[in-house]
């Protein structure tokens, strides 16, 4: 019997795919639990307008963090922070203060998507990148100032 799975089933398949499985297993184990369809001429039509939405949306998606990496490649986010008398910082500066910093410059990026190589805690340039989606990536640099 060939079934359309709505969701990830261990040892038969992803969420989406077509799949030929045994009558039993599908009567009493995928359509009983609610794991797959039928795969009637709506059920497949419906799946690949699923799955092309799902691209659209995907397509969209890598657009929007392109724009957002042109945005933050190249910037320079200057920052502030209490030193001692030797430029050393009393604390460092962390992934939020920078995101902080970058979203008052009209830049909306997570704190998360920031990757510092090694604290910061010193007064001077540092260079940083910007993790915006799997494979796009934007450096700048931040200028760590004394107050």
């Amino acid at each position: 019997m060939k079934v359309v799975l709505i969701k990830d089933v261990k040892g038969t398949g992803k969420k989406g795919e077509i799949k030929e499985v045994a009558d039993g297993f599908a009567k009493n184990f995928l359509l009983k639990n609610g794991m797959a369809r039928v795969a009637d001429n709506s059920a497949v039509s419906e799946n690949k307008f699923q799955k092309e939405a799902q691209a659209f949306h995907k397509q969209q998606e890598i657009l929007a963090a392109k724009e957002l990496a042109k945005k933050i490649e190249g910037k320079t986010v200057p920052l502030k922070i209490k030193c001692g008398e030797n430029g050393k910082t009393f604390g460092s500066i962390t992934s939020k203060e920078i995101a902080d910093a970058l979203c008052k410059d009209g830049v909306n990026l997570d704190k998360k998507k920031i990757d510092i190589k090694e604290p910061i805690k010193a007064i001077g340039t540092y260079s940083v990148v910007a993790r915006v989606y799997p494979e796009i990536s934007a450096k700048f640099s931040v200028v760590v100032e004394s107050l």
